[in-house]
């Protein structure tokens, strides 16, 4: 079990930051948050941090060890961060097993499992909120690997600190200073033999690509694309309350569908164009991929008499000016 451990930069850092994130979100005195941790550096400081700030602040804090039951070890790792988050003073804790599916490849899917698993433990335990350990690295590598990918600036904005029931207080904080935070504690964490699996990308990002920008780009690489994420992330921001403003005048909204006025798209700058057209096939039930609000908006800037579009969930037509989205689950019931 770690001793009491003395104040230490790390320890300061880390305690501030999980502080900082309670005030923001307004977590109040008497309620449940759960820390989900892994038993890594990142989710044990937060775990650790988040029980020392509770007890100050008289908020309960317990954690939820998801086990993914993808590597042997990964059982007894589980079973002994639970001992000592246990230990001290977290309450309660849990371990979840979780069954791992296919869909989208392992991290994906590893992903779905895990936020599955702690939306059920918040719900049943009455947490409104979930703390989640992700670091100014992961930020940088969510950032790097969404250039890469060609994202949009939604993707490029990067994980947000506060994010519907999940905090993320780490993502101004480097996972150096989690691994600090851990040895000034006395407290051992789990290094996970994936995170140094060349074979998934965002680890070539972390140990390949990330240092040979650092190298040459003089250093600060990783603080400058996670400043390019609060960047993004502020501008994105303002485009939706602004956009969902937008929609509230212009969309003539019915139970199964939603009417657009093609000249009034027209004129507004793409940003919001794809944003409204976005909100539209979702009112209707409808998936707003990319590439179904790059077919939509041809029907409003490049038309030319095109058929009805059948998207995943949505019936879109344009007729004269008006550009009509209906569900398609209601139209195979017959309802329309």
């Amino acid at each position: 079990m770690p001793t009491r451990a003395r104040l230490t930069p790390a320890i300061a850092d880390v305690r501030r930051a999980v502080r900082e994130s309670f005030d923001l979100a307004g977590v109040t005195s008497g309620e449940l948050v759960l820390v989900a941790c892994s038993g890594g550096a990142d989710s044990l400081a937060l775990a650790v941090a988040a029980g020392f700030e509770g007890a100050r602040a008289g908020v309960r804090v317990g954690a939820v060890i998801v086990e993914h039951g993808l590597q042997a070890e990964t059982v007894s790792v589980a079973a002994r961060t639970a001992e000592v988050l246990r230990g001290l003073g977290l309450d309660p804790v849990q371990v979840v097993p979780v069954n791992v599916g296919e869909s989208g490849g392992p991290e994906a899917a590893a992903r779905t499992a895990r936020y599955e698993a702690l939306d059920a433990a918040a719900a049943t335990l009455g947490a409104r909120f979930v703390l989640l350990g992700h670091t100014l690295d992961d930020q940088a590598e969510t950032v790097l690997l969404g250039l890469g990918r060609g994202s949009g600036p939604k993707s490029l904005a990067g994980m947000s600190t506060v994010s519907g029931s999940y905090l993320r207080p780490l993502l101004a904080i480097r996972r150096a200073t989690t691994e600090a935070f851990c040895r000034d504690s006395s407290l051992d964490y789990w290094t996970d033999p994936q995170n140094s699996d060349a074979r998934f990308t965002r680890v070539k990002l972390r140990h390949e690509v990330l240092p040979l920008l650092e190298t040459a780009l003089g250093g600060g690489v990783a603080e400058a694309l996670a400043r390019t994420a609060n960047l993004l992330r502020a501008d994105a921001t303002a485009l939706d309350q602004l956009a969902a403003e937008l929609f509230t005048t212009e969309a003539q909204v019915a139970a199964i569908s939603v009417t657009l006025d093609c000249e009034a798209l027209a004129k507004h700058p793409s940003a919001l164009t794809s944003r409204l057209i976005k909100l539209a096939i979702e009112t209707v039930g409808g998936q707003a991929t990319a590439t179904a609000i790059d077919s939509v908006t041809a029907l409003v800037l490049d038309w030319h008499g095109q058929k009805p579009l059948t998207l995943s969930g949505t019936r879109v037509e344009r007729t004269g000016r008006s550009l009509v989205f209906r569900t398609t689950k209601t139209l195979k019931t017959g309802a329309c």
